[in-house]
């Protein structure tokens, strides 16, 4: 088959990027299936497995893909073309949404009315290879912290409250949004924006993933990547986190009080099993697979999502109880 995955970005990525990470092992894993792969997307843009155009903004989408393509997959806006072609949905949406649209995860589908998924999977080989056998002393949080639905206020709260120490990763002490966080206490060390080293390390030295989001979490790459290190997770079971985290890795609840006791029972999850639970599941491979079963559906003319119901608010806060 001869794809063509369309990115405005710059690839590969230079700092985290986790949308950008997901579609440049996507390219890789495709091309290792045997696939002819072409990459249009943002100048500078380099790649040895795939034939590389530079998306020109000021010039029609449909004028930018050569003819010899089977299949357009979109990690952009969409706009109409002549090719077959999918579109991914990374983050929420209030629509509209079209048909042939794949989301991250079974309950972002759902929520947005639709049920076509892939399971986001990344190349673990661009990862540092974890040390199962190291001392963990502190749990983590992974996420923008300055958006209030990741409640890295909550994951400061339970470690604060289990005794705990907590390393937050993508956040700072001040924000100017959210005012300074109640944090003078010396349990919380702010890291702020970490490059990948920086985030390995840490994560293959915590205890596990404190992570009780209330939003609809699409995937959470903080997720798997965590498992991924030997990091259980205990978190709130919104979103995509039912699908991602199994009773033997990680524990989630909507009470603050169940992940408190959650955590102080740590010893209880094996960091072999998380790693490896992540290894074999979210791996790139599994989801360029998945993928090209949607992609075969589309050229065999069938529509991903038959019927589109009605999109849920996408930034209600959910339930969480103190």
């Amino acid at each position: 088959m001869n794809i063509l995955v369309f990115s405005t970005k710059t690839l590969p990525v230079k700092n985290y990027g986790g949308t950008e990470r997901v579609v440049w092992d996507l390219v890789e894993a495709l091309h290792l299936l045997g696939h002819r792969v072409t990459l249009l997307s943002g100048k500078g843009t380099q790649c040895d497995w795939a034939r590389v155009i530079e998306y020109q903004a000021d010039i029609p989408l449909n004028d930018q893909i050569p003819q010899d393509i089977d299949l357009v997959h979109f990690h952009a806006k969409f706009e109409p073309i002549d090719k077959p072609y999918v579109i991914t949905q990374h983050g929420n949406s209030s629509g509209p949404i079209d048909e042939n649209t794949i989301f991250v995860s079974k309950q972002h589908a759902e929520n947005h009315g639709g049920v076509a998924y892939v399971h986001n999977g990344l190349n673990w080989d661009n990862y540092l290879q974890p040390n199962l056998a190291m001392k963990r002393e502190r749990f983590h949080f992974l996420g923008k912290a300055a958006w209030r639905v990741k409640n890295v206020q909550g994951a400061i709260d339970i470690t604060r409250k289990a005794g705990e120490q907590l390393d937050v990763l993508g956040g700072h002490r001040f924000n100017f949004k959210m005012g300074l966080r109640l944090t003078f206490d010396r349990h919380v060390r702010f890291q702020g924006m970490v490059d990948d080293r920086t985030k390995s390390q840490l994560m293959n030295a915590s205890k596990g993933l404190v992570f009780p989001v209330t939003w609809h979490e699409p995937f959470g790459l903080a997720i798997t990547e965590s498992l991924f290190f030997g990091c259980p997770v205990f978190g709130t079971p919104y979103g995509s986190l039912p699908e991602l985290v199994t009773p033997e890795v990680g524990v989630l609840s909507a009470n603050e009080v169940d992940l408190i006791e959650a955590i102080k029972n740590v010893g209880q999850f094996n960091n072999h099993q998380c790693h490896e639970y992540a290894r074999d599941r979210f791996n790139a491979l599994v989801m360029a697979k998945e993928y090209v079963l949607k992609y075969e559906s589309v050229l065999n003319q069938h529509r991903l999502n038959p019927e589109l119901g009605t999109i849920i608010s996408q930034f209600k806060r959910l339930d969480y109880n103190t």
